[in-house]
């Protein structure tokens, strides 16, 4: 039996948001997943420049921190990174059949920056990402099925 995946590293770093991989996102090209995710926090098309041209994912993540985030953000955050995260495997093939070749395993987001929303720290955390990436791991399946 196959073991879960606990980090996106190494050979699986193509299910981490800071993987480099264009996403098209709201008719605009990010350089990640976390570019497109960072910028959806801003209504402001100034902002979500400024994210797009920021050259590496923690530089965006930085300045994610320090924008004024749109209203009601908290309730629209994991609709938004499913649609940043489908996108991603829909617009790639080779990435999603490396995702769909992780089978069943169960994928979590393990990380060291006290991440307990997306992923889990120290033992404890929700694992949004993970159940993220196993949601359109299974829409993916079932769409090639068809």
């Amino acid at each position: 039996m196959e073991k879960d995946i606990v980090r996106f590293i190494d050979q699986n770093r193509f299910l981490s948001n800071f993987y480099p991989c264009n996403v098209r996102c709201l008719d605009d090209d990010y350089p990640s997943s976390e570019h497109a995710y960072q910028a959806m926090k801003s209504k402001d098309p100034e902002v979500r420049k400024q994210m797009k041209e920021c050259k590496t994912p923690g530089e965006v993540r930085r300045l994610g921190k320090k924008i004024q985030i749109r209203p009601n953000w908290e309730n629209m955050k994991y609709d938004i990174m499913l649609d940043i995260v489908s996108s991603k495997f829909e617009q790639h093939s080779d990435l999603k059949e490396k995702l769909l070749a992780t089978g069943k395993i169960k994928l979590i987001e393990g990380n060291d920056w006290n991440d307990t929303y997306w992923g889990i720290c120290r033992g404890a955390g929700e694992n949004k990402l993970g159940e993220i990436l196993m949601i359109v791991r299974e829409y993916l399946k079932r769409k090639k099925l068809e």
